[in-house]
């Protein structure tokens, strides 16, 4: 049996006083690939800035290998190894491609630096031939590599991935599923938040379903895939 790596247990959480996510729960372990799908709106992004502390949970709890991390600041959870790569990227657009990644460097909690600049510039030979550009002169797509990388030199355990492939060109897609395939084979530990079914399909494991804040369905990527009024209902495909 895999070791659970994060466990969400019936979470709430508000902007204002507008509730987001209703009793929500999920597990991921040791080097899997969850995907959480749902339409836009669902909560997916919510779910992801609940786990990275972002935002504050009322009632439940997220746990990290079996230590409740809920409601710890953002800078405590990133240094007990959850690398959260946010939506809108956000870049530091008046740094270089290499300062963004310079900045983002840091020994993983058990000391491993497997992740360098070298190692990112192999996995992300684009990030390379633009290191001395500008982080605002980079298009989206650029952007989002930058950001993965930006995450790796942190040498995270988790890597949460909020909507990589949202509005980007497909041959930019395919470079991110690429990416992710190859961190897999690393063993990297990764939650994936996605519209995109059919992104899925082929880089997760299991899959968790939001609708309205609430989880709706939890099983194997297969499972989902082989259910034509659930996705019908949920994903609208």
């Amino acid at each position: 049996m895999s070791t659970e790596v994060i466990t969400v247990s019936g979470i709430n959480a508000f902007y204002g006083s507008s509730q987001a996510l209703f009793g929500l729960s999920l597990v991921l372990h040791q080097g899997e690939t969850l995907a959480l799908l749902g339409r836009n709106g669902a909560g997916k992004s919510t779910t992801m800035k609940a786990i990275a502390g972002v935002l504050p949970v009322r009632g439940g709890s997220v746990a990290l290998r079996n230590q409740d991390i809920t409601n710890l600041p953002p800078h405590e959870i990133s240094r007990r190894g959850i690398a959260y790569v946010p939506e809108d990227r956000q870049i530091f657009p008046h740094l270089s491609v290499e300062d963004n990644l310079l900045i983002g460097e840091k020994k993983g909690v058990s000391g491993n630096h497997a992740w360098t600049l070298s190692g990112v510039y192999d996995a992300l030979p684009l990030l390379k031939r633009l290191k001395s550009r500008m982080g605002g002169q980079l298009s989206g797509g650029e952007q989002q590599m930058l950001t993965i990388g930006r995450a790796l030199m942190g040498n995270p355990d988790v890597l949460l991935l909020d909507e990589p492939s949202e509005g980007l060109a497909p041959i930019i897609v395919q470079q991110i599923g690429e990416l992710i395939t190859e961190l897999q084979s690393r063993g990297a530990t990764i939650i994936l938040a996605e519209q995109n079914l059919q992104f899925c399909i082929e880089l997760a494991d299991n899959a968790v379903v939001i609708d309205r804040g609430c989880d709706v369905f939890s099983g194997t990527m297969a499972e989902l895939n082989d259910n034509a009024e659930l996705k019908q209902r949920y994903l609208s495909v």
